[in-house]
Parts: structure tokens; C-alpha cells; sequence
């Protein structure tokens, strides 16, 4: 499965926006991209998510914690990879 550019690019310039110290949400990132149906679209942003951080890319936490890899229950945080 390759990374879809748009939703992928997404996550990186919301992290990038937050900052080092900061997370973001992927309900913000599909409210930005679906803003009429962005519920629907919620396992494909996780999943692309999940895709940039095994490329490095971003870092995935649950309750402050590091996760990797799918299915991660709950809600999620993106940040960058510091």
C-alpha cells in the first residue's frame, strides 16, 4: 500500500505547523482534507499515519507513550520525529 500524497502531505505540514513539542490529531487532518465526511475517512489518514512513521517520518503516541504498527485502538497523536 503506498502513502496517498495529499493525506500524507497533510500530516507533514500539521506537524510541521505544531511544531517539535507538539501533536496533532488525525481527526484534524481529515476535517481539513473530508470536511463534509471526514468520519469516513479516519482509518485511511491513521493508516497513512502509520505508513510515515514506519518511513521515519513522523512519531505515533497513545497517551503520551510511542506505538507502532496497526491496529492501535484509541486515539492516536502525530508528531514529528524529533
Amino acid at each position: 500500500m503506498s502513502v496517498k500524497p495529499d493525506i500524507a502531505k497533510a500530516i507533514l505540514q500539521s506537524a510541521a505547523e505544531r511544531g517539535a513539542l507538539k501533536t496533532t490529531c488525525p481527526s484534524e487532518v481529515a476535517r481539513a482534507l473530508f470536511p463534509s465526511d471526514w468520519r469516513s475517512h479516519m482509518g485511511e489518514v491513521r493508516g497513512v499515519a502509520f505508513q510515515l512513521q514506519e518511513k521515519g517520518k513522523v512519531v505515533i503516541t497513545q497517551k503520551g507513550m510511542p506505538v507502532t504498527g496497526e491496529p492501535v485502538k484509541g486515539p492516536i497523536r502525530i508528531g514529528l520525529k524529533l
